[in-house]
Formats: structure tokens, C-alpha cells, sequence
């Protein structure tokens, strides 16, 4: 009866039906709460009553179901505390009931559920402290307890029961360090713990792992220097380890982590170059280095990254020119070099990434005119220059660029009219002198076009005066 659009409340003689095994209703309209007389279903298997809009309480006699291997509650309205008879459903396989409503803590009698192999708790309104009780469950593979309200510290034994595939608990209020059990939990496939107050040196918690594909680790309070065990991670796609207290350097050895596709350190305290060594990471789609306090010229290696489409190095201290081998990398849509030290001109190659969607290249030393080949960019829809030492006109193919709505090239030295661009009429054009048109704050243009004559003419009549 599951996906047959069917509403009103489960009726309580559904406990009459004592020799159902399987009960599927889930993505229906079902409302109202769970019978208690569901209870009475002693030869259930599985219980499916997922995607619905049940409220109320879990009703403890669900904890007479003891041949029970999969119960699905999630995606509903539920309500009140997890009632401790759950741990009675010894048979249980799978446990989900994420997305409700449920408060209180964690029952300690789930940690009898030996035959547990996944557990599904994520985005509730769960709090207390994870019972050390969880270690018990040495079959599990799946445990999410993200989105709740969860405190105080993990368990130091979670991990050991070496099954654990897939973790996450981020987006909750948890302190204290990393359990000492994850280092040498090799079974690991996913984690996420973002978004806590977990502490720990970050270079001795965790190990190398052969099947680790996605680790968050992000906006945490951890500290030390980045491991080189990273580069020892061979499946590893996802590594996040930004808005913490890391500092050291980047070390090369992450380079040997050749299936990385994202990778976010932003937001520590990072020194020193990027290392040469970035450029075998040919599978990175985005890198986030921004805020650290990396310095250097960005390495010519960089032209190898070309399925790269998101890159961030800004507020950092690097120097020296923005490489033309930035061109090289076409599937760029978004590139901030904004709040650092480059010099020299833009280069005209960046005109290639014809995808590039946002482009920062705010306070920097840039100089020189803006390139016209960077007309081309015709998915352009965000340019900020400001803050750069930029002059010269700004190139009139601009008109053309109609997917620009956000331009930023105040603060430089630019002169001449403003492009006849709907982007440009809104554009935050002070701190250029020579600049004029129709926005407001500029000089008519008119004044522009008289200047310029009368600068020849004056240039004209001097010449009798030298003696030609």
C-alpha cells in the first residue's frame, strides 16, 4: 500500500492482523499517530511508515516487535522521547528515524542492539550526551546523528567495534577531542563532523585510510599542523578541514591523494607556498586556500588542474603576476584572487574561460589596462577589480558582456566613458577621476570628448611657439 496517495489515520485494528509480516505505507498522506496496537503484530519483519505526516510519540510497545529486523519512522512528524523499549528489538537490523520531531536523549538501552547495522537518527531535536553504550554496537556500519542538539564529548569507544562506515554528526554541540578508536577505525568510508566544538591536535588524530572517500572536519576548534597520512588516503575525493586553527605548512604528501576532488583548508592559519606537487592532483574540482597567510607566486604546476572549476586563494599573501596559465583552465566558473599581493597586468589569457560566472580580482597591485579580450567571457555575471592600480579605458567591447549584473571596478585609475551595459549604470565606479557617464557621481562624458580636443588643439598651436 506504499505510494498510493493514501491519508486519514492508521486505524488500531491494524493489531488484529497478528500474522502480517511486512507492513510497507510509507511516502503516503497518513496523519494522526502510531496505534499502540501495532504492538500486537508479533510476527512482524519490517515496518515501513516512512514519508508520511504522523505526530505524537513513538509508542513503547513497539518494543514488543522482537522479530523485527528493519523499522522505518523517518520523514515524519513525530514526537516526545525515544522510548527505552526500542532496545528490546533485539532481531533489529535497521533503525531509521531521522527528520522528526523527537527530543530528549539518546536511550541507553539501544546499545543492546546487537544485530544493529544501521542507525539513523539525523535532524531531530535530539540532545543530551551520546551514550558510551553506542560502542557496544560492533556490527555497525551506518551511524548519523547530525542536525540535533547533541553535547558533551563522542564516545571514546565508537569507532571500535572497526565496521563503522559512515559517520556524521555534524551540525550539533560537541566539544572535547577526537576519540583515539577513529584513528584505527580502517573501515571508514565517510565522515562528518563539521559544525561542533571538537578540539584535539589534528596532525596526531587521524590515520590513513584505504577505503576513506569523504571527511569533513570543518569548523571545529582543532589545531596542529596538517598530516601527511592525507596523501595515504587512496579513494579520498572530499577532504574539508576549513574554519579551524591550523597552521605549518601544506605538506606535499597530500599531492599522492591523486582522486581528491574538493579540497578546503580555507580559513586557518596555513603558511608558506603551494606546493609544486598540486599539480598531479588532476582530479580537483574545487580548492579553497583562502584566508591562510600562504605566500609566493602561485606555482606554474597550476596548468595541469584542468578539471578544476572552483578556486579560491584569496586574503592571502601571494605575489608576484596572476599566471596566464589560468587560461588554461576552461572549466573555471568561479576564480577570487581578491586581498593579496599580485602585481603586473591581467592577463589577456583569463579572456578563455568563456564558463567563468564570477571573477574577484579586488585589492591586489594590478596594473595596466583591463585586457579586451576579457569581453569574452560571456558567462560573466559578477567582475570585481576594485582596489587595483588599473588605467586606461575601459575596453568598449564590454557592451557586449549582457550577463554582467555585479561590477566592482572602483578605487584604480581608470579614464573615458562607461560602457553602455545595464551592469555598468549600477556599477560602483568611485575613486577613478577620469572616468564619466550617465552613473551617478561621474562627470557627462561630453566633458571627456571637449578635454581631449582641446588637448590637441592646445598641442597644435604650441607648436609655432617651439619653433616648427
Amino acid at each position: 500500500m506504499q505510494e498510493n496517495y493514501l491519508t486519514g489515520a492508521i486505524p488500531p485494528s491494524f493489531g488484529n492482523l497478528k500474522h502480517l509480516t511486512t507492513i510497507y505505507l510509507y511516502n503516503n498522506q497518513l496523519s494522526g499517530s502510531l496505534p499502540s496496537e501495532i504492538g500486537n503484530l508479533k510476527s512482524l519483519v519490517e515496518l515501513c511508515i516512512d514519508n508520511n505526516n504522523l505526530s505524537g510519540p513513538i509508542p513503547s510497545s513497539l518494543g514488543d516487535l522482537t522479530n523485527l529486523t528493519l523499522l522505518y519512522l523517518f520523514k515524519n512528524n513525530l514526537s516526545g522521547t525515544i522510548p527505552k523499549e526500542i532496545g528490546n528489538l533485539k532481531s533489529i537490523v535497521d533503525l531509521e528515524l531521522s527528520q522528526n520531531q523527537l527530543n530528549g536523549s539518546i536511550p541507553t538501552s539501544l546499545g543492546d542492539l546487537s544485530n544493529l547495522e544501521i542507525l539513523f537518527l539525523r535532524a531531530n531535536k535530539l540532545s543530551g550526551s551520546i551514550p558510551p553504550e553506542m560502542g557496544n554496537l560492533m556490527k555497525l556500519t551506518v551511524l548519523q546523528l547530525d542536525t540535533n542538539n547533541f553535547s558533551g564529548y563522542l564516545p571514546e569507544n565508537i569507532f571500535q567495534g572497526g565496521s563503522l562506515e559512515n559517520f556524521t554528526a555534524h551540525t550539533n554541540h560537541l566539544i572535547g577531542p577526537i576519540p583515539k578508536s577513529l584513528k584505527t577505525c580502517k573501515s571508514l568510508v565517510r565522515v562528518r563532523l563539521e559544525g561542533n566544538q571538537l578540539t584535539g591536535n589534528i596532525s596526531e588524530d587521524f590515520g590513513a585510510y584505504p577505503n576513506l572517500q569523504f571527511i569533513d572536519l570543518s569548523h571545529n576548534n582543532l589545531h596542529g599542523e596538517i598530516s601527511q597520512l592525507w596523501g595515504q588516503c587512496p579513494q579520498l575525493a572530499t577532504l574539508r578541514i576549513a574554519g579551524n586553527n591550523l597552521t605549518g605548512r601544506i605538506p606535499p604528501e597530500i599531492s599522492h591523494a591523486t582522486q581528491i576532488h574538493e579540497l578546503d583548508l580555507s580559513s586557518n592559519s596555513l603558511v608558506g607556498v603551494i606546493p609544486k606537487d598540486f599539480g598531479r592532483l588532476t582530479s580537483l574540482v574545487k580548492l579553497m586556500l583562502n584566508g591562510n597567510q600562504l605566500w609566493g607566486p602561485i606555482p606554474s604546476e597550476f596548468g595541469s588542474l584542468t578539471d578544476i572549476e572552483y578556486l579560491d586563494l584569496s586574503t592571502n599573501n601571494f605575489s608576484e603576476s596572476i599566471p596566464g596559465i589560468f587560461g588554461n583552465l576552461l572549466d573555471l566558473y568561479y576564480l577570487n584572487l581578491s586581498n593579496n599581493k599580485f602585481s603586473q597586468e591581467i592577463p589577456f589569457q583569463l579572456g578563455k574561460l568563456v564558463h567563468m560566472s564570477q571573477l574577484d580580482l579586488s585589492r591586489n597591485s594590478l596594473e595596466g589596462k583591463i585586457p579586451s579580450e576579457m569581453s569574452s567571457m560571456q558567462s560573466l555575471e559578477k567582475l570585481n577589480l576594485s582596489h587595483n592600480n588599473l588605467s586606461g579605458l575601459i575596453p568598449t567591447n564590454f557592451d557586449e558582456m549582457r550577463g554582467l549584473y555585479d561590477i566592482d571596478i572602483s578605487y584604480n585609475q581608470l579614464q573615458g566613458p562607461i560602457p553602455d551595459n545595464k551592469a555598468f549604470q549600477n556599477a560602483r565606479v568611485e575613486g577613478n577621476d577620469g572616468l564619466c557617464g550617465n552613473v551617478g557621481g561621474l562627470k557627462p562624458c561630453n566633458h571627456f570628448v571637449e578635454y581631449k580636443h582641446t588637448s590637441k588643439l592646445v598641442f597644435l598651436i604650441t607648436f609655432p611657439i617651439l619653433g616648427f
